[in-house]
Formats: structure tokens, C-alpha cells, sequence
């Protein structure tokens, strides 16, 4: 495990060492966990609009120098990125941004199609008032695509576009399954922003949307979960043989 070094400007040295017998206070515990936290933010969110682009190799100083930030936390967020199938920690070597082939979105979409399915079907089985509101939300940002759409704002019509999916599994409740759409989320986002530009049919994934919160608001969870799925199929469908009419094979 690699240990945290104190930073900035404080000094190092055996009057400031914690006595053998004595843990780490909770306050430098926490202060080193927001570090970790924060060079995870920063690194992801690099690499979901490809600042780091897939095959983009460098070492773990280089990255914190581009961050502005210490070495070891960037080293101890690249392992959890790298559980995150993002990046590959290489030893000696630094630190890998991996691309995505064709093959990986089919799975990706497999997942996707599986999962917000169930949690379309697990929001429309909510009590009617949290039913309602989910519903709200998710019209809400249906419209943020049309808006985004009329002004040719394809990037802030992909946000909304991700930021509905996120808001149907967020009120689905079940940790576990938000944790794996984020996941694969991260994975595919540089593809569906990729392809936005050569994408014909945006007009069927806002009315597809909201033919999914008409039937969360009126608690039918079964045409819910049918519609989500056939959503995120078709996407699929739209998606794979764009890929590969374009050569697109590392994303």
C-alpha cells in the first residue's frame, strides 16, 4: 500500500512524526481521502472529454503536474480508475488511458439495455408522489434536449441526453446498480459524444424519452421497462454500424 506523504509546506522530519503507538488523526485521514477523491474527479472527467485521449501514456508525476496536484493521490485514484476499466496501471511505466473497440459497445449497450430496463420498471412501481417527480425530472431534461437541439448545441444536447439516463437509475434507489451504469457510462461516453455529429435520427431518442416518463407517470411499469429497452436498442442499432462504417475501432 503505498502511504501518503505530508504536503505543501509543512515540515517532514521526526518532531512531526506520529508517536509508533499512535493512528493517523481523523483529520489527516480525511484530508488525505478528499485528496484521493479529488484527483479521481479530476482524472475522469479528463478522460470522458478526452483531454487524456485513449493511448495517451504518461507517468504518474506528469499527470499530477497536469493536474496541479501531488503525486500519490493521482497514484491511488489511477487504481480505482483502473477497476473502473479506464485506465492501466503500468509499472514503471506510468499510467495507460485505454480505448474502446466496437466489440466492448456492444457489451457496454448489453449491460445498459439490461439494466435501465429494470430501473425504468422499478421507478414507474413508486408510490404515486415520488412517481410523479421522477417523471417531472425526466420530462425536464427531455426538454433540455429539444432546447439544445433547436440552437445546434449538440454538446449540451448530449448532457441532457446523459443527464436523463442518470436521473431514471438515480431514482430507481439500488446502489449497486448506479455504480455499474456509472461505470459504463464513463467507458462509452467518448463514443456517443464522438458520434453525435453523425448521428441522423436525434428527434427519435427525445420522443423515445418521453414515451419512457408517460409510463413512469402513470405507473405502468411494464410498458416502462419496454420502452427503455427498446430505447437503448435502438441506439445500439444506430450506434455499432456507424462505428464501423467510419473505421472507428479504438475509441
Amino acid at each position: 500500500m503505498v502511504r501518503a506523504r505530508p504536503t505543501g509546506t509543512e515540515p517532514v522530519g521526526p518532531a512531526h512524526k506520529a508517536p509508533q503507538d499512535e493512528s493517523p488523526s481523523g483529520e489527516w485521514v480525511e484530508k488525505r481521502t478528499s485528496l484521493v477523491d479529488d484527483a479521481y474527479a479530476a482524472m475522469r472527467a479528463n478522460i470522458r472529454d478526452a483531454t487524456f485521449a485513449p493511448g495517451y501514456q504518461a507517468s504518474e508525476q506528469e499527470i499530477a503536474l497536469r493536474l496541479g496536484m501531488s503525486r500519490t493521490p493521482v497514484h491511488e485514484a489511477a487504481i480505482r480508475l483502473q477497476e473502473d476499466g479506464l485506465v492501466r496501471v503500468l509499472p514503471r511505466k506510468g499510467i495507460l488511458i485505454l480505448a474502446l473497440a466496437p466489440d466492448d459497445m456492444r457489451e457496454i449497450y448489453d449491460v445498459i439495455i439490461a439494466i435501465e430496463g429494470r430501473a425504468a420498471e422499478l421507478v414507474a412501481a413508486l408510490p404515486e408522489a415520488e412517481r410523479l417527480a421522477a417523471a417531472q425530472d425526466l420530462d425536464a431534461l427531455t426538454t433540455a434536449m429539444e432546447e439544445a437541439q433547436g440552437r445546434d448545441d449538440l454538446p449540451a444536447w448530449g448532457e441532457a441526453d446523459g443527464a436523463f439516463h442518470a436521473a431514471m437509475i438515480a431514482h430507481a434507489r439500488n446502489r449497486r446498480m448506479s455504480r455499474i451504469v456509472q461505470t459504463v457510462n464513463d467507458q462509452s461516453h467518448r463514443a456517443r459524444m464522438l458520434t453525435l455529429n453523425l448521428r441522423r435520427n436525434l428527434e427519435a431518442s427525445v420522443a423515445e424519452h418521453r414515451t419512457i416518463a408517460q409510463a413512469i407517470r402513470a405507473g405502468d411499469p411494464g410498458p416502462a421497462l419496454d420502452a427503455a429497452r427498446r430505447h437503448r436498442l435502438r441506439a445500439r442499432d444506430e450506434l455499432l454500424p456507424l462505428l464501423a462504417s467510419y473505421g472507428l475501432k479504438h475509441l
